[in-house]
């Protein structure tokens, strides 16, 4: 079989596409570069979170920020025991039910490491940044940073502070190519129960992905048609490309 022509393909894609051959091998180069890649994406699933350090970076929004970590106590829990990462601590459930007001939360934002806490760190604040002055008119709750959580988190986190809508964004599995990615998920209705198909996510959060700017416009769009129909998810078609935002 004839080699691919490299630049074409490589034109439009980080793929590893057409990276021509040593022999039956690859060249040294990209095996050298698959392996530096390889080893930055292990680097992020184990790279430590600093809540402090992200509270410090989120002042500047002027918002009261909760701490609500999951009953994971440590990283290696975390990666072995899914389940523990989608429960508050007894602790952050109190803390967060305190919060609670008579009128209720439009929605909740919440940050955390996921599986990349550089993608949370790099990514979170810009995002908020452009994001949350599209929602100006919403009563958001808190801000909440939760370590150590998996998505599912945001429906006990959203039902504890009694918001309508949560919002968790959270470091996804690193690619080869993308160690540094952000996800997006919104629930309607956050309750402990909620399945994955009454989720939207908005996923590669990233410069060289989709970058902050353009991913608040989706986020915003999809939470405000999610606020206009009463639901979430699988029956929530994504067409914020094509529809503007409105109020």
């Amino acid at each position: 079989m004839s080699d691919l022509p490299a630049h074409p393909l490589r034109k439009w894609t980080s793929a590893r596409v057409a990276l021509g051959r040593a022999g039956g091998s690859l060249p040294h180069r990209e095996l050298l570069d698959f392996r530096l890649s390889h080893a930055r994406a292990r680097d992020a699933v184990h790279q430590p979170f600093d809540p402090a350090m992200l509270a410090l970076e989120l002042e500047s929004h002027g918002r009261p920020i909760l701490l609500a970590p999951s009953q994971a106590l440590d990283r290696p829990t975390y990666l072995q025991r899914p389940d523990l990462g989608r429960q508050l601590s007894p602790e952050a459930n109190e803390r967060l039910i305190a919060r609670r007001t008579a009128d209720g939360f439009d929605f909740v934002v919440i940050l955390a490491d996921g599986l990349s806490a550089s993608a949370a760190h790099l990514q979170g604040p810009p995002l908020l940044a452009a994001l949350l002055p599209l929602l100006d008119k919403w009563n958001l709750a808190p801000l909440v940073i939760a370590p150590f959580a998996r998505v599912a988190l945001q429906d006990e986190i959203g039902h504890a502070l009694g918001a309508r809508a949560a919002l968790i964004l959270l470091g996804e599995r690193p690619g080869l190519g993308s160690p540094d990615s952000l996800g997006a998920y919104l629930v309607h209705d956050p309750r402990p129960g909620n399945s994955d198909a009454q989720r939207n996510c908005v996923s590669n959060i990233r410069p060289a992905g989709l970058p902050p700017a353009a991913a608040a416009h989706r986020i915003s769009w999809l939470l405000l048609e999610s606020r206009r129909l009463g639901f979430s998810g699988v029956d929530l078609k994504d067409s914020s490309e094509m529809r503007p935002i409105t109020g």
